[in-house]
């Protein structure tokens, strides 16, 4: 990873959205195929009944996919986020945990696919867990690549 993308992630964790929701950027893989991302619960992120407002599980996850792709697809393909749905499975009332992987293979198959199809819409699935390993909430992502025309 370069010394940008490093710099980028690392101001992540101070921007607004991110910093006042408690969402922390904890590792960044080498390769930048995975990234760990926690949050902490704490009076500001606390909904009326004192769990984790959905709002935030669901900032926590928002970018991350679309990160890796742009990074990992490259300067030839357009890569958007198209839609999202999140499914609370467990009231969160610790600190909760989240990774996101895109596999080398993934990224091949995207480009293949690219070849001969003028967008792909592939869906991921993110498990939003405690510090227990409980699932607290799963979020799928539905993502538009396609190649850059320009």
């Amino acid at each position: 990873m370069s010394l940008r993308q490093r710099f980028l992630f690392r101001m992540m964790n101070f921007w607004p959205p991110f910093w006042a929701a408690g969402i922390h950027i904890d590792r960044v893989s080498q390769d930048h195929f995975e990234i760990d991302v926690s949050l902490k619960l704490t009076f500001w992120n606390r909904n009326y009944v004192g769990t984790a407002y959905g709002g935030s599980l669901y900032s926590m996850c928002d970018p991350f996919f679309m990160l890796i792709l742009i990074q990992q697809m490259g300067r030839g393909y357009i890569v958007w986020d198209k839609a999202a749905c999140i499914k609370f499975k467990r009231p969160g009332t610790k600190k909760v945990f989240a990774r996101f992987k895109i596999t080398p293979e993934e990224v091949r198959d995207f480009k293949e696919q690219l070849k001969e199809l003028p967008k792909i819409e592939p869906k991921f699935l993110v498990q939003i867990k405690d510090i227990d390993g409980t699932v607290i909430a799963e979020v799928e992502k539905i993502l538009h690549i396609r190649k850059n025309s320009l």
